[in-house]
């Protein structure tokens, strides 16, 4: 009987498991659904930034900008987005796996790593790495950071470039694909670059520059870098919530199936506890006779 006991209270703390599970499955796709509509969106305005770049090349040398300055890497700042919170599936292991990885080849090649993270998981693993600085932490982002959000993590990018402290800035995302392809991606932010397309060159003698190009290089640059940090928190927090949904759908499921089987058992041992009993009852009548 003790063991029907112990099946019928597992049975109990796997059932209220999976309300858990299935209530925070139902919240993570609500949240992916807005977070995909924000990602989708803003894409546009990336292209478009990119397309007011390539424009402004052709009549300027957007190489004179220290923002598009290269220069041998011997130091090399990270900004890496990952969340606050776990039970995400693989979504942080994955852009870390892709940090690590990045920071053994700066090691082999006597390249100095620097690390800004975007969430605590991150940080929590930065912390843990010997021989990597961590610079700053932003961990109280919304999930549509405005540019006044944006502004002190910008600032320190550009600060850290600029006075020569870092050689190149890369940011380390996760790239929504789909709901179930979710691609951790490096980008380079710094040196500023942009890509030429035929469509670009031909669109830049319609196009006047107020005061000068150079006065607008000097904006947009600091807004390429902004949306591309933007772009790339939407598109993470896209996939965050997205393969939250799919851990918590495979642990309602696999909840189910415990619940089935451990229903079972407690079936097979109650049966058991029965038959027992009336062979004892038997027994005991025999003996009478």
């Amino acid at each position: 009987m003790a063991n029907t006991i112990t099946l019928k209270r597992r049975i109990g703390s796997v059932k209220n498991t999976r309300q858990i599970t299935k209530a925070m499955e139902l919240v993570a796709a609500s949240k992916m659904r807005r977070a995909q509509e924000f990602a989708r969106r803003s894409r546009n305005y990336r292209i478009a930034a990119y397309s007011l770049l390539t424009r402004l090349s052709n009549v300027t040398d957007v190489n004179e900008h220290p923002l598009f300055t290269k220069r041998p890497v011997k130091r090399r700042l990270y900004v890496v987005v990952t969340s606050n919170q776990g039970l995400a599936g693989a979504y942080d292991a994955n852009i870390l796996k892709l940090l690590t990885k990045s920071i053994r080849e700066d090691e082999a090649k006597g390249v100095k790593a620097r690390v800004i993270t975007i969430g605590k998981k991150g940080a929590n693993f930065v912390r843990n790495l010997q021989g990597v600085d961590l610079l700053a932490v932003y961990n109280e982002l919304s999930d549509q950071p405005t540019a006044n959000e944006l502004r002190p993590l910008l600032n320190t990018i550009t600060e850290q470039y600029g006075q020569r402290d870092v050689d190149e800035v890369k940011l380390l995302y996760t790239d929504f694909k789909s709901n179930l392809v979710q691609i951790a991606t490096p980008l380079r932010v710094l040196p500023a670059s942009f890509e030429e397309t035929p469509e670009d060159i031909a669109a830049v003698e319609n196009v006047t520059f107020e005061p000068s190009p150079q006065a607008v290089l000097d904006n947009a640059a600091i807004r390429l870098i902004e949306v591309q940090i933007w772009q790339a928190i939407l598109e993470s927090f896209a996939s965050e919530q997205s393969m939250r949904m799919m851990a918590m759908k495979n642990a309602t499921d696999n909840a189910s199936d415990l619940i089935d089987d451990l229903t079972l058992a407690f079936n097979t041992a109650r049966q058991a506890a029965i038959t027992q009993e009336l062979a004892e009852i038997t027994g005991g009548a025999e003996a009478i006779k």
